[in-house]
């Protein structure tokens, strides 16, 4: 195709061409005041020269039409696989393709949009944007978009010169139901109720069938707890008691209705860190040394640590004659605290503590049921541990851990981690805590200490630490529902001190307080995990060192078993992409425990019914339509820029009549020469006219 037109390279700045213009203007109309026979040839005078200076030219252009673009946007994200969606998408892009490749001088782009990375629901207007970037604008003569209307990025949509149409997928008569957790804690006290405010709402065309109200089940760290009957469309609060500490998994689920889209969006999953509200510790200390404020400074430092302390002066029996409404500033409440008040006690610390009448051996018995029960004691031993006035004397001797052979060693020694204190969560890694230093053998080491009670530590206790020769210093044991510590020494004051460099010494002892009191992360036997995003990793925590595997139970019931490596003492861990969101079961041997994986309510599933109300701005800016696939495919046709590009069974695009110019060839109309001579001739006969008309 060729195009010829006029095209002008001035000789000078067109600036002095129009000034020249406008002296030629003046010059005839001063011809025409004065009567002057030539004043025409004059104005074609100017004319030739002006022209001459424009320098005017035949353009000749050849070029080759483009085709026009039409883009179409594929919607493939996951609400797109409810019910026949999937099939009615691809059956609209085949009668798409079909349809534009029948159309001459038009070609078809397309860009599929799946689930947008973590959350962030269908990114379909930034595929579109993406599209659009790729093709001259000149060019683009449409958009179709083909998806259910549950866009999240319509922010992101593009200034498009074309008509936007939306092939709609789904159905009139869809309907779903979904639980929305309006309201949930991040942490919550252990056994207090805690308020979540949650919801169950119908979308779409609801039989009757569904009905007013819906069975609600909750389960908690996957097993059945409560379940509720509950009004559809309001808002409810329900309370929750968490039964631990640590991470608690509560699921909440209402069972799929007939008809209904989906019953992923049934079930929410809430995560809850359950702690403690005040620790009620009770700290006895048989008499005064150098140690006896470690713990007091250790628990004392903790805000949410109620300590109850007490220490005894002055044994009973001693005779100084000192009056006894002076012996004590507060009289020590035994009856209260080991009877009354002994169960509201998180732990119970025994300081160097000696049998000396003032707890009679039916407290002292109240201590070890209280032990069996589910409490924890803590006995820091001194010198008086090895004597007959040792607590090992008491009822508490069936619960301890260790025998002692009532030798006190006083000499010096390093503390040591023992192999099975490496693996276990109260010493595992306590070497980075504290100032290691080199000793005399070259071994590195903590501060030393100069005195340990020698024992005997009991069959199935966990000797973590030792001391002189290899001989136990710290002692664990499980005793019924509870747990119990014996320290055997009274040095531990010594690192506070800094001694030889010091050592671990608050670090220890926070942990072995913690474990005591069941803190989750310390438990020597757990099996935990942690998902960001899909990914999944699992840990579990052993004192054995046999090969592991934990099996995986996921939402759809399928089961996979995944092999561990250790990677630390007494941790295996194994890091595994979870195929689907929502709750997965764990289990290795007898431990259990399950992660949610994905949020609680995927963006995805917040709104299954289709709709074009998100993108309808969009679509009616550009003079599109809506058209569900369900009606049809619609034909499309060629429509002027700006005219509406939608009706009934049909969609438009804009032809762009785009081209690529190939050759330019530019020739002067007439040569410079030929407007010098015409420019002469015409000034010659103005002069000739004018003086024959003087000469009249």
């Amino acid at each position: 195709m060729s195009v010829a037109g006029v095209v002008f390279d001035p000789l000078v700045p067109w600036p002095v061409i129009w000034l020249a213009a406008a002296v030629a203007v003046i010059a005839i109309g001063v011809a025409l005041w004065r009567r002057l026979s030539g004043w025409g040839l004059r104005a074609l005078t100017g004319v030739v020269i002006l022209t001459a200076l424009a320098n005017p030219a035949l353009q000749r252009e050849t070029r080759r039409p483009l085709s026009d673009i039409v883009l179409m946007a594929i919607d493939r994200s996951s609400s797109q696989k409810l019910s026949d969606r999937d099939a009615q998408t691809t059956a609209a892009v085949k009668a798409i393709e079909a349809k534009i490749k029948a159309m001459p001088n038009t070609e078809l782009r397309e860009v599929t949009v799946g689930d947008a990375p973590g959350d962030g629901g269908t990114l379909l207007m930034g595929g579109l944007a993406s599209a659009l970037a790729e093709e001259p604008r000149d060019r683009v003569a449409g958009a179709i978009l083909v998806t259910d209307g549950q866009v999240n990025d319509m922010a992101a949509a593009p200034d498009i010169p074309a008509p936007v149409s939306v092939l709609l997928t789904g159905h009139k008569t869809d309907w779903d139901r979904r639980l929305i957790i309006k309201a949930a804690p991040a942490y919550a006290i252990m056994g207090e109720p805690v308020e979540l405010r949650l919801r169950v709402e119908d979308q779409g065309k609801v039989p009757a069938s569904a009905g007013k109200t819906a069975r609600l089940a909750i389960s908690i760290d996957g097993d059945p707890a409560k379940s509720y009957t509950v009004p559809i469309g309001r808002d409810l609060s329900l309370p929750v008691t968490l039964p631990h500490g640590g991470l608690n998994v509560l699921q909440f689920q209402t069972p799929k209705m007939a008809g209904e889209l989906t019953a992923r969006n049934n079930a929410a999953v809430v995560q809850i860190n359950g702690v403690r509200d005040r620790l009620r510790v009770l700290l006895v200390s048989g008499e005064p040394y150098a140690g006896e404020r470690v713990w007091r400074n250790l628990l004392k430092s903790d805000a949410s640590v109620d300590l109850v302390h007490f220490t005894i002066l002055r044994p009973p029996e001693k005779e100084d004659g000192v009056p006894v409404n002076e012996l004590a500033l507060i009289a020590f409440p035994t009856h209260e605290l080991f009877v009354e008040k002994i169960k509201s006690f998180d732990l119970i610390i025994f300081d160097r503590y000696r049998r000396r009448g003032i707890l009679p051996a039916e407290y002292l018995d109240n201590v070890r049921k209280y032990v069996t029960d589910g409490g924890a004691v803590l006995v820091e031993a001194g010198p008086e541990f090895g004597s007959a006035d040792s607590l090992y004397r008491s009822p508490l001797a069936s619960v301890l851990p260790v025998e002692p052979t009532s030798r006190v060693i006083e000499q010096g020694f390093l503390p040591e981690i023992t192999k099975l204190g490496e693996r276990h969560p109260v010493t595992e890694g306590l070497e980075n805590f504290g100032r290691w230093h080199k000793t005399k053998d070259g071994k590195p080491g903590w501060g030393r200490w100069f005195r340990q009670i020698e024992v005997t530590a009991k069959p199935k206790s966990q000797v973590v630490m030792s001391g002189v020769d290899g001989k136990p210093l710290l002692v664990l044991s499980h005793e019924g529902k509870g747990r119990v510590a014996v320290l055997a020494s009274d040095q531990a004051w010594l690192w506070s001190r800094d001694f030889e460099g010091g050592g671990p010494q608050l670090e220890l002892l926070r942990r072995l307080a913690h474990w005591m009191m069941k803190e989750p992360s310390l438990e020597e036997e757990a099996l935990t995990a942690s998902a960001v995003g899909q990914d999944v990793t699992i840990t579990r925590r052993s004192l054995t060192e046999e090969k592991r595997s934990v099996s995986v139970t996921g939402p759809d019931g399928k089961v996979t078993v995944l092999p561990m490596k250790e990677t630390s003492p007494g941790a295996w861990t194994v890091t595994w992409h979870a195929p689907d969101m929502g709750l997965y079961k764990l289990a290795q041997g007898k431990l259990k425990a399950v992660v949610g994986v994905g949020p609680s309510a995927p963006k995805e599933f917040e709104q299954t019914i289709a709709s074009g109300a998100k993108l309808a701005p969009l679509v009616d800016r550009h003079r599109g339509g809506v058209i569900p696939v369900e009606d049809g495919i619609p034909d499309i046709r060629l429509v002027r820029a700006g005219a509406a590009a939608a009706g009934r069974g049909w969609i438009g695009i804009t032809p762009r009549h785009a081209y690529v110019t190939t050759d330019v060839r530019v020739e002067p109309m007439l040569p410079a020469w030929a407007l010098l001579l015409l420019a002469g001739l015409l000034a010659i006969a103005a002069w000739l006219v004018e003086g024959r008309r003087r000469a009249r």
